[in-house]
């Protein structure tokens, strides 16, 4: 595996059809399985490691986000990667940056409304991607589903020739969707964080009693999903369960 830190160094590794899976790092199962996926379908496999400034609000996590680029990339080599891209800031954001991507209904709505320009920073900086490694398929968890959902408007509306795989979330076995911030969990956190997935499956908000919830809703994506986020302490966390085709 390469690890491959300019654009010119990028387009210079890529051979035949091309699957990219976009992270921030902090590589659990979940991510190991899009690479896994990427493997199944393309000639070479493309993940970038970029902890996205553009998609963190002030005051949220960034300068706390997971960050072990020698753990990520001995993951990322074991489970198919071929190149494994890690740009500076400045790689993705020249100096005088002012170009964005902004998928203002999808954008606005749930994740959008608690977190105000999150959508815009994820859409262009996919983009971005999209256009460094002209992918032919792209790789996405159902966890974030109003992120898939952003994505393949995105690439609806502007022609992106690239298809958008999505992958089925990946849980722990008591049920917590992995995420690399579950690592901020205490053990007692943990055991609270427990009641979110709990609660989507028993279709109860109820069961997040105790916890501070943002929302709990329905929301018309492909497929229809009903999503949550609550707050653990001062850990934020998201999860989803598909809801289409149920019968009432």
């Amino acid at each position: 595996m390469k690890v491959v830190r300019s654009a010119v160094a990028l387009q210079l590794s890529l051979q035949g059809s091309t699957g990219l899976v976009p992270t921030m790092g902090g590589f659990h199962e979940g991510h190991l399985s899009l690479f896994r996926a990427a493997r199944d379908e393309n000639d070479t496999v493309v993940a970038s490691l970029f902890v996205n400034p553009a998609q963190f609000a002030p005051g949220e996590d960034l300068d706390r986000y997971p960050r072990d680029e020698e753990r990520d990339a001995a993951l990322a080599g074991e489970n198919g990667v071929d190149v494994l891209f890690v740009p500076a800031a400045e790689e993705i954001y020249p100096e005088g940056f002012q170009t964005w991507v902004d998928v203002e209904e999808l954008g606005s709505i749930l994740e959008g409304e608690h977190r105000p320009g999150h959508f815009r920073g994820v859409a262009t900086v996919c983009l971005k991607l999209f256009n460094l490694v002209r992918p032919e398929r792209a790789y996405f968890g159902q966890k974030d589903a109003q992120q898939v959902a952003v994505i393949k408007r995105m690439v609806r509306d502007l022609a992106e020739p690239v298809e958008i795989r999505v992958c089925p979330t990946v849980r722990d076995e008591d049920g917590l969707a992995l995420s690399s911030r579950n690592a901020y969990l205490s053990p007692e956190e943990r055991e609270q964080a427990l009641a979110l997935p709990r609660a989507l499956a028993a279709r109860d908000r109820g069961a997040l009693d105790g916890l501070a919830v943002d929302y709990f809703e329905e929301a018309d994506f492909e497929p229809r999903v009903l999503a949550a986020a609550v707050r653990v302490g001062s850990t934020r966390l998201i999860d989803n369960v598909v809801v289409e085709g149920e019968t009432t």
